[in-house]
């Protein structure tokens, strides 16, 4: 009799849908696909881009060990981006683990099996990175950069849209990157039109993670015109100093950055806008980061993720000179997101009086969580809905807000 699996997946969406495949391969191998707590055998994709990331992933090792220990599992196994990054170290230093395996293949043909709720998933439409910044170490970890081909991906669309999923999440490290590898140039604004013809219940498609030089024109219009698409666009910016993000090896300017949401709010004016942000990079000056708070005050973001910067071996920042310290790196992060909280109070009493589309992800005693489609699942903010309709996950419904919070918001589903 064939082992029972639990797979915990650390990290982000990007890792999930790895995930997703190797419990698709392993059930196609007649392995059944469980709870942790239900398993003989336990696996664990793990995330290993900053160094909290790795903290985590090693915490979670160390806790599936100890379960191995009291006899309740047979076998841990130990896969993904910190296998990759330091396949020499930890087979020594955790003896206790049955095998270490990297990088994570997409197997065509298998069939993945859903980790997500059943109304909503991911669609990883390339792997690897085409970007090489300063910081960072997923290039070196996933690999060369991979789109894969839009045949294999209409063929995914179409399943999922018979599986009558309501929103499809489209992610890669950089999807705008799509296509420079396989048709010779940029095709994400044709693949996404493409996905959105080719599905009937699939009602909104999410991009994640533009690479700011590459969100072009055709790609915004695209995103104001089909009403499929969440007016929602994810671009990390890091910074808005033009020394620093030239430190950081990317490949655009604080120009560049202003004429990019210039732009976006000009073709997309409903758009919502999340990015992420670096603070503490070494040789970050006061004034530098004074620059960076009143870039953020005055740009008004929807969403902000701000991150410390974190020393990571192999990259070429890792041996800069002016390290910040690490209370400079706190402070200065603290005063980014009190000041981002700030913005989203003002932001989400906009909403107040507003009727909006809100997707249903749970239901709770008296009420339930949703989401509109300025958020994205698991990262953004809620909306709790109330109402004498029963609805259930992936209903799609209208909701006048009566209430707004610092992050979420409450409203009554319109009747």
């Amino acid at each position: 009799m064939k082992s029972k699996v639990g797979i915990l997946s650390l990290g982000c969406p990007r890792n999930l849908v790895d995930s997703e495949h190797i419990a698709g391969r392993l059930r196609s191998k007649g392995y059944k696909i469980t709870d942790i707590n239900k398993a003989d055998v336990a696996i664990v994709n793990t995330c290993a881009f900053i160094d909290d990331a790795k903290a985590e992933s090693v915490d979670a090792i160390l806790q599936l060990i100890d379960l191995k220990k009291k006899g309740k599992l047979k076998k841990v196994l130990v896969y993904g981006c910190l296998s990759q990054r330091y396949h020499v170290e930890l087979p020594k230093e955790l003896s206790q683990i049955d095998a270490f395996v990297g990088r994570v293949s997409l197997d065509e043909g298998i069939e993945r099996f859903a980790l997500t709720p059943k109304h909503y998933s991911y669609l990883k439409i390339c792997e690897g990175c085409i970007n090489n910044c300063s910081f960072c170490v997923i290039h070196k970890i996933k690999g060369k950069f991979c789109s894969i081909d839009e045949y294999s991906l209409i063929e995914k669309v179409k399943a999922l849209d018979a599986d009558k999923i309501s929103e499809l999440n489209i992610i890669g490290q950089d999807i705008s990157g799509y296509g420079i590898d396989i048709y010779g140039k940029y095709k994400l604004a044709g693949l996404i039109k493409n996905i959105s013809m080719s599905c009937d219940n699939i009602k909104w498609l999410r991009l994640l993670y533009l690479y700011p030089s590459r969100v072009n024109d055709e790609l915004l219009r695209l995103v104001n015109d089909d009403p499929k698409i969440c007016k929602y666009l994810d671009v990390p910016i890091q910074h808005i100093n033009s020394r620093l993000l030239k430190l950081m090896n990317r490949d655009t300017d604080s120009r560049g950055i202003l004429e990019l949401i210039s732009r976006i709010r000009k073709i997309v004016p409903e758009a919502a806008i999340r990015t992420s942000i670096i603070v503490g990079f070494p040789s970050e000056t006061h004034k530098e980061f004074e620059e960076l708070l009143d870039f953020v005050r005055d740009t008004r973001f929807d969403r902000l993720g701000a991150f410390m910067y974190s020393a990571e071996e192999g990259t070429p920042a890792h041996g800069f000179k002016d390290q910040v310290p690490e209370k400079v790196k706190k402070d200065r992060f603290n005063a980014i997101m009190t000041l981002q909280q700030q913005i989203s109070v003002e932001n989400n009493a906009k909403f107040l009086g507003r009727t909006i589309d809100v997707i249903i992800d749970a239901k709770e005693k008296d009420h339930y969580l949703g989401r509109s489609q300025f958020d994205a699942p698991e990262v953004d903010g809620l909306v709790y809905v109330t109402g004498s309709r029963v609805l259930k996950r992936g209903d799609i419904v209208k909701v006048k807000i009566n209430d707004t919070l610092e992050y979420d918001l409450r409203g009554e589903i319109v009747q």
